[in-house]
C-alpha cells in the first residue's frame, strides 16, 4: 500500500458573495476531487491547536503527525533547516521577508504594507536585494541567508525570542505599531528600506508595473528544532514535494526525503505536472509516502484574489491530483491518500485562520459509494471530525 497527503495550503475559505456564496473551493471545477468525494469519507479536521497561532509551520507539522504543541520551536528554524544553515543551541532564526511598502509616506513608520511578497519576486532578483543589504546590515550579531523567491533567513546569534508580527496579517496598515521593539531589528528594517528603494532591480520593477521589494521584515523568531524520524515514527519510508523552505524544512528536521522539482516555486504557474510526477516515480521506487504541498491557493487567499484562488484550487485538482491517482492506478498501485489544506487563508481578511479545514480520504481498495462532492459545506454536514490533527497521519496509515 503506497501512502499520500496532496496538501493544497490555505485553500479552505468562507462563502464569498462574488461567487454566489460559496467558497472557492465550492465553486470551483473540481470533478478530480468531485469523483474521488464519491468514492471516499470526507470530514473536518482541527490542524492548528487551540491558542497556538494558525499558520503553515504549525499546521503541517501537525498534518504529517507532529504534535506541535511539542515540537513547535517557531516557523524560521525550519527554514534555516531547508536553506542548510547550521543553528548553534544559542541562535535564533527570523523570517526574513522582502515586502512591499508605499513609498509616498515622510516617515518609514507611516509606511503601509502593500504586499507580503513583493508580487511573487524571482528567487533570483531577490537574491541580488539581499546581498545588497547583507553587505551593508550584516555584522558578527546579524547573519542573512537567501532562500526562495520573497522568503528569506536571518540568523541572530545568541538572540532573543521577540513577539514579532506577521506581515501578512497588517496588509494595508501603516507599520508604526507594528515594527519590533527591539532597537537593532527595527533599525535593520528602517535601513533596507534606505538601501532597496532605489536598487536599479526596483526601479526596474516599478517601469514594468510590478510591486518593488523595498524592505525586509523580519518575522516567525524561533529556537533550533528538534523534530524526532518520521520513518523511526511511522514505520514509513517518506518524501516532501513543495517548492516552499518551511515544508523543506520540517521534512529534513525529520529525515524525510526532500525531492527539488524544477519550475516549482510556490506561484500560481507553479510546475504542477512537474510535481504530480515526481510523485507518482517516488512511490514506484519504493518510497511508502510522500507529502504533496501547494503553495498557491494560500498565497491568492494573501492577495484576496478570487479569481486566482478559484484558479489555484482548479490546477490542483487537474494539473497535480488528476495525473497522480491516474498515474498510481496505470502502474496498479494500491494506495490511500487525504486531500485537504492545511488551514483557511480567507479571501476577506487575507490571512490565516485555526478554524478546522475539510478532507477527503480515499482508499484505491474500498471505494465507497456516497453522493456528497468535497468542500467545507459537505464536509461539515458529514458528521466526520478530527478533533486533533496530529493524529490524522496515523488515521491515513490505518487498515480501518
Amino acid at each position: 500500500m503506497k501512502y499520500l497527503v496532496i496538501l493544497g495550503d490555505g485553500m479552505a475559505d468562507r462563502p464569498i458573495e462574488e461567487l454566489g456564496g460559496k467558497t472557492p473551493l465550492e465553486y470551483a471545477k473540481t470533478p478530480m476531487m468531485d469523483e474521488l468525494a464519491k468514492k471516499s469519507e470526507i470530514g473536518m479536521v482541527h490542524t492548528v491547536p487551540d491558542g497556538m497561532k494558525p499558520g503553515s509551520d504549525t499546521a503541517n507539522l501537525s498534518v504529517l503527525g507532529y504534535n506541535p504543541r511539542k515540537y513547535y520551536s517557531g516557523r524560521s528554524p525550519l527554514e534555516a533547516l531547508s536553506i542548510g544553515v547550521p543553528m548553534k543551541d544559542t541562535d535564533i532564526a527570523l523570517r526574513c521577508n522582502i515586502v512591499t511598502l508605499s513609498e509616498e509616506e515622510d516617515s518609514y513608520e507611516e509606511r503601509r504594507i502593500l504586499d507580503h511578497s513583493s508580487g511573487e519576486i524571482s528567487t533570483e532578483d531577490a537574491g541580488v536585494l539581499l546581498e545588497a543589504v547583507r553587505k551593508e546590515l550584516e555584522t558578527e550579531e546579524f547573519h542573512y541567508y537567501v532562500g526562495t523567491s520573497y522568503r528569506h533567513l536571518l540568523i541572530w546569534d545568541k538572540g532573543q525570542v521577540v513577539e514579532l508580527v506577521q506581515p501578512h496579517d497588517v496588509l494595508g496598515q501603516k507599520i508604526g505599531d507594528k515594527l519590533p521593539e527591539h532597537e537593532g531589528l527595527r533599525r535593520m528594517m528602517k535601513k533596507s528600506y534606505d538601501i532597496l528603494v532605489n536598487h536599479p532591480i526596483n526601479l526596474e520593477r516599478k517601469k514594468k508595473g510590478l510591486n518593488p521589494a523595498n524592505s525586509c521584515w523580519f518575522w516567525g523568531a524561533g529556537t533550533k528544532p528538534a523534530l524526532s524520524s518520521f520513518q523511526e515514527k511511522t514505520h514509513k519510508k517518506g518524501a516532501m514535494i513543495s517548492a516552499v523552505d518551511l515544508l523543506k524544512g520540517i521534512a529534513v528536521g525529520s529525515a524525510m526525503k526532500v525531492i527539488t522539482v524544477e519550475g516549482a516555486n510556490g506561484g500560481l504557474n507553479t510546475n504542477y505536472e512537474g510535481k504530480a510526477k515526481a510523485a507518482v516515480d517516488i512511490l514506484k521506487e519504493g518510497y511508502d509516502f510522500v507529502y504533496v504541498h501547494l503553495e498557491a491557493p494560500d498565497e491568492m487567499g494573501h492577495q484576496g484574489s478570487v479569481e486566482r484562488k478559484v484558479q489555484a484550487i482548479e490546477n490542483l485538482d487537474n494539473r497535480l491530483l488528476r495525473p497522480i491517482v491516474e498515474g498510481l492506478l496505470a502502474a496498479g498501485e494500491d494506495f490511500r491518500m487525504v486531500i485537504l489544506p492545511d488551514h483557511p487563508t480567507p479571501i476577506c481578511i487575507r490571512t490565516h485562520t485555526g478554524d478546522s479545514v475539510p478532507y477527503l480520504l480515499y482508499d484505491s481498495t474500498r471505494e465507497q459509494d456516497n453522493t456528497w462532492r468535497y468542500n467545507e459545506k459537505e464536509a461539515e454536514k458529514s458528521g466526520n471530525f478530527l478533533a486533533e490533527g496530529h493524529k490524522l497521519i496515523d488515521y491515513l496509515f490505518s487498515k480501518s
